[in-house]
């Protein structure tokens, strides 16, 4: 059977965000072979772990709303009937898709404002490191909608 976009697109976001974990791994791995072994730390690798982190962070969150495996209280939930559980699910997911809009419209402003500065260590655009925070907000937002429409679709099945 076929995968849905949304699933297709969570599937990749993970896989991303998990190469950027074992990237980032690496790089203080080998910041700390420089450090202890060599006697050396590379200037570079402080920052492009913190930037590897950023991304793959974001990407996570944002595959996080599709995928549902966010921390929640499922206390909340038990209280209510199934009907009542559908409404409140759907009222999170609005609430998401809001955050959402708002990480995408100030993440792309904040990165805007910062895309002349340079990462010294790096000599890239400081707008790469917080570029994740609207791409993901977007995703978010995206993802949210989706949910919203799979709750709606179950209430009338």
């Amino acid at each position: 059977m076929k995968q849905p976009m949304s699933e297709r697109a969570a599937d990749w976001l993970v896989k991303i965000a998990a190469g950027g974990l074992v990237a980032m791994t690496a790089v203080i791995g080998w910041q700390v072979f420089g450090r202890f072994v060599l006697d050396s730390s590379p200037s570079w690798s402080e920052q492009t772990a913190l930037v590897l982190m950023i991304w793959y962070v974001f990407l996570a969150a944002a595959a996080g709303v599709w995928e549902r495996f966010h921390i929640r209280i499922e206390l909340l939930e038990r209280r209510f009937s199934r009907h009542g559980t559908r409404r409140l699910r759907i009222g999170i997911h609005v609430l998401i898709a809001v955050f959402g809009l708002i990480f995408a419209i100030y993440g792309a402003m904040l990165a805007w404002e910062v895309r002349i500065h340079v990462i010294p260590s790096l000599g890239i655009s400081r707008l790469f490191a917080y570029l994740p925070i609207p791409f993901a907000g977007l995703l978010m937002t995206l993802f949210s909608i989706a949910r919203i429409r799979v709750r709606l679709a179950e209430e009338h099945s």
